[in-house]
């Protein structure tokens, strides 16, 4: 764990912890090196939108299982008031 100065590790732990993958930390921590903060922010911004449409789907998902599991209950409940 990276002591609370140390910037870099704090930053390196992060990008870490928020999934990305190891060129995209490779960059952002380049760019942070050489105070590049608006093109890191940029490729941040790309992997929150990616792990977002990633949330999305799989809500989605969710959302199909959940009517699945609400039909087949409902299934058994018909059955068993026959």
């Amino acid at each position: 764990m990276a002591e609370a100065t140390d910037t870099y590790g704090i930053l390196y732990q992060n990008l870490i912890d928020a999934d990305c993958d190891n060129i995209t930390v490779e960059k952002c921590m380049e760019l942070a090196h050489n105070g590049k903060k608006a093109e890191m922010l940029s490729l941040l911004s790309r992997h929150r939108t990616s792990l977002l449409n990633m949330l999305h789907k799989s809500r989605e998902k969710i959302d199909c299982l959940d009517y699945l599991i609400y039909k087949i209950k409902k299934e058994q409940e018909e059955k068993s008031n026959e």
